[in-house]
């Protein structure tokens, strides 16, 4: 839950921060200055980046989420089947004979969102943040062309 209330809070920051910058630049842009005007249309990109960056952050996130909402329904989220040190830190060892396992499954069925989505979580349980959050983009992008399944 402190993730989603520190994200929350950091979206409001920036937003304000955006807000903040459009006015400053509306301001610099008023002044008539050729510099004044420069650096106010680069007040006006600013804010468009951070707001597409929270974009894209948001619709990740809400992509994994509902990965993972059908894939506990479906009875396929990865067990917790990690060994941990007496502090409550993941083993690195058990980590990565997990993620080696994990990464057998990717490669026998490379078109399954499922198991393209178990090895984003392995490789998050490795420590390796760039690669898990590449691994769930992929396993996003193997849904959404995954056809849907009939009923019937």
């Amino acid at each position: 839950m402190t993730s989603r209330t520190g994200f929350f809070v950091l979206s409001g920051v920036l937003l304000l921060v955006a807000l903040i910058c459009v006015g400053e630049g509306v301001q610099l842009i008023a002044t008539g200055k050729p510099l004044g005007i420069g650096i106010g249309v680069c007040a006006f990109v600013i804010p468009v980046i951070g707001v597409w960056f929270l974009r894209q952050t948001v619709r990740f996130g809400r992509d994994s989420e509902l990965l993972a909402r059908q894939l506990e329904a479906e009875g396929g989220l990865p067990v917790d089947e990690l060994k941990r040190t007496t502090g409550g830190r993941i083993d690195r060892a058990s980590a990565d004979e997990v993620f080696a396992r994990r990464q057998g499954e990717a490669e026998a069925a490379p078109g399954d969102w499922r198991v393209w989505f178990r090895l984003a979580v392995a490789y998050a349980d490795a420590g390796d943040t760039p690669r898990a959050r590449k691994t769930m983009h992929h396993a996003i992008k193997l849904h959404s062309t995954e056809p849907a399944r009939s009923n019937a």
